[in-house]
């Protein structure tokens, strides 16, 4: 346990810290908590035996540690209030009719991004989970169709067609409506079995051109893995944060975002906010990782913002909270 004053002091450590990114020495809080530079030295140094605060190197000042941060946010933040001007940038998203919700969700994240600073990071649904709805083919050159299909969550995934041999229009015609009628509702992971004991047999009775088609249909098909839908925004701004001025220190954490297995790892199942600081994470120790789980409709992911671990969690966390009630009201 520590004091009401140690506790004070602390506080004002971690938030002078986010704001200025500098260590911070007695001789600037003597005013603050009216007491000498000795006695706030000799309370630095309690928190610092107890691994709330750290030296550096290059100052004689104080910043939090991961303990410190951890301790601030779960006993001394307030919770924090949006601005109006944050909530109108955002409610402008929600209200707009036009956008599907998944289009709302990272549209909304992109301004968290902009207005923090911090990389904001949508974690949605493996796309392998969305069952077929609606199979359309588009000719793109001789032999060479996209094939589009679209799920039931709204996802469209691409995959290029490529045939064997000149085929008529109307046999095109013909193999993708048979598609459609056997593979609606089937989820993509499961598409390529479908095609193969279901799909094959007709198409081998009722179209002339059966190989060729089946061969190129299910060669497109074949490969619906399962795979996170991550979409990310403002990865280099760290790049302005003081903690990352080393430029081998942003090197490897701008390659940890580019490791979709790493970064499916931040999805969260927790209903409110998460926080994990520094050593906390699964991403990068000079890190902090603010997280909450959202569902809508059947819908569900993870909305996710990266920062130094001297972050503004209260802003952070409050912007995260807007998003997701707004995403429960769309």
């Amino acid at each position: 346990m520590i004091t009401q004053r140690q506790e004070e002091l602390l506080k004002l450590i971690v938030e002078s810290y986010i704001k200025t990114a500098k260590p911070v020495g007695s001789k600037a809080l003597c005013d603050t908590m009216n007491c000498s530079s000795a006695t706030i030295r000799n309370e630095m140094a309690f928190l610092e035996d107890h691994g709330l605060l750290e030296k550096t190197h290059t100052s004689s000042g104080r910043i939090p540690s991961d303990k410190g941060y951890r301790y601030y946010v779960d006993n001394i933040m307030s919770p924090k209030e949006l601005t109006g001007e944050d909530m109108l940038k955002l409610q402008t998203i929600f209200k707009n009719n036009s956008l599907v919700l998944s289009d709302a969700i990272v549209k909304s994240m992109e301004i968290v991004s902009e207005l923090t600073n911090y990389t904001a990071i949508v974690l949605g649904e493996s796309s392998a989970d969305n069952k077929v709805a609606k199979v359309e083919v588009v000719p793109t050159a001789e032999n060479r169709l996209t094939a589009l299909v679209i799920t039931d969550k709204g996802h469209v995934e691409n995959r290029n067609v490529v045939l064997e041999e000149r085929v008529s229009t109307d046999e095109i015609k013909q193999t993708v409506d048979i598609i459609n009628k056997l593979i609606v509702g089937i989820p993509l992971s499961e598409v390529s079995k479908v095609l193969e004991f279901e799909v094959k047999p007709v198409i081998d009775k009722y179209v002339k051109q059966h190989e060729a088609l089946y061969n190129a249909f299910y060669n497109a098909f074949s490969d619906f893995a399962p795979k996170p839908d991550i979409k990310m925004h403002g990865t280099t701004k760290l790049l302005s944060e003081p903690e990352f001025n080393d430029v081998s220190k942003m090197r490897e954490l701008l390659n940890k975002f580019e490791d979709q297995d790493l970064i499916k790892n931040i999805k969260s199942d927790d209903d409110g906010v998460s926080i994990y600081i520094g050593s906390e994470n699964m991403i990068d120790d000079d890190i902090s990782i603010i997280k909450t789980y959202y569902t809508k409709d059947g819908v569900e992911g993870t909305i996710a913002l990266v920062g130094p671990k001297r972050m503004e969690y209260g802003r952070a966390g409050a912007l995260l909270n807007y998003i997701k009630e707004n995403i429960g009201k769309n």
